[in-house]
């Protein structure tokens, strides 16, 4: 995941010192997961699926850097769980990454897909299999993952599992019937 905090480039004049101060200490907030000034601004119609210059959201950095509260305050302010970065990364697949059961249960609770691939084909699922996050693959199977969804180069959640020496989700995947 990328951590850029400027703006994205727009067609629209450029921003004035303040104005970028202030972007800056938006994403600042969602970094350190501070969620009352958060919700303050949010309350006061600041947009909850900003993005920075990588394409990064504020629940993108909210979910990645594990801040559950953050992450709240911007889904019930209406924050899009799906939208992707610039490298075609969704939250849900860096919080399986990062091992976050709470962020992950809560990206699925407001619309999360299960199933959303990047660009290389990686699901949320697969990312649990490759870094051994047993409780959020089985999470993950229970809200409908697909076990033997394949990947860009044509590996499995089993296949990356067991490429990456992760014991536990590979004897979880092994136990899932053949499709």
């Amino acid at each position: 995941m990328h951590d850029q905090s400027q703006p994205a480039p727009s067609s629209a004049q450029p921003m004035d010192a303040e104005t970028l101060a202030f972007i800056q200490g938006v994403f600042d907030l969602v970094r350190a997961g501070d969620p009352a000034p958060l919700r303050s601004l949010l309350e006061k119609g600041l947009p909850a699926n900003f993005r920075n210059q990588r394409g990064d959201s504020l629940i993108m950095l909210a979910s990645y850097h594990g801040h559950l509260e953050v992450a709240r305050a911007l889904l019930e302010h209406g924050a899009d769980p799906e939208v992707r970065n610039d490298a075609g990364q969704t939250p849900i697949a860096g919080a399986a990454y990062k091992g976050n059961v709470p962020m992950v249960t809560l990206l699925l609770e407001h619309g999360a897909s299960v199933e959303g691939a990047g660009p290389d084909g990686k699901t949320a699922l697969m990312f649990a299999a490759m870094f051994n996050r047993l409780e959020i693959a089985e999470l993950l199977l229970r809200r409908g993952a697909d076990p033997h969804a394949i990947d860009s180069r044509g590996m499995t959640p089993l296949s990356l599992a067991k490429t990456m020496g992760a014991a536990d989700t590979a004897a979880l995947l092994e136990r899932i019937p053949a499709a």
